[in-house]
């Protein structure tokens, strides 16, 4: 009969995080992130109408993360997870410090890196396979406010990737 591990063993703490989700304040590093999927939505004119257009979102986004919270701070980051999903509802510590300009959490992944990001829903799996881990599922929404301010957020967020690809290589 094969010996089983006490427990499971990945170098998380020598490695980058795949994706990091803050409120300007706490910061929850997820190092396996197993899937990351961007939904943007676009809403199409009414037929007919005017070429008159009010300043609104042209756009929903949703985002779709699948990861593990690994090792013994697990449970400390899936309570986190939890207040930063309440955070972004109630109001962030970026919000405060912008004065409200700026809301909702930062997430910055190899795919996309957004502020004002919702978190609409947690889902966590304990397995008896993996131990010392939990797999989690977020899905997120980003609700920038319709302003100039949340067009240089995105601007500036290409920056940030830009710098953290050649910060990884």
């Amino acid at each position: 009969m094969a010996a089983v591990a006490e427990s499971s063993f990945v170098g998380y703490d020598r490695a980058l995080p795949a994706a990091v989700i803050s409120d300007g304040v706490l910061m929850v590093p997820l190092w396996a992130v197993t899937s990351l999927s961007l939904t943007e939505t676009y809403q199409l004119p009414p037929v007919g109408s005017a070429g008159h257009r009010a300043v609104a979102q042209v756009h929903d986004d949703t985002l779709s993360l699948s990861g593990v919270l690994l090792g013994p701070e697990r449970f400390t980051w899936k309570l986190l997870l939890e207040q930063l999903a309440e955070a972004s509802k109630r109001g962030t510590a970026l919000a405060a410090f912008s004065g409200g300009t700026v809301g909702g959490l930062i997430l910055i992944t190899g795919l996309t890196v957004r502020t004002d990001i919702q978190i609409q829903s947690l889902v966590f799996t304990a397995n008896a396979a993996k131990r010392d881990a939990l797999d989690v599922q977020l899905t997120m929404a980003h609700l920038p406010l319709p302003s100039l301010l949340g067009k240089l957020l995105d601007v500036a967020s290409l920056g940030v990737g830009a710098l953290a690809d050649v910060v990884g290589n």
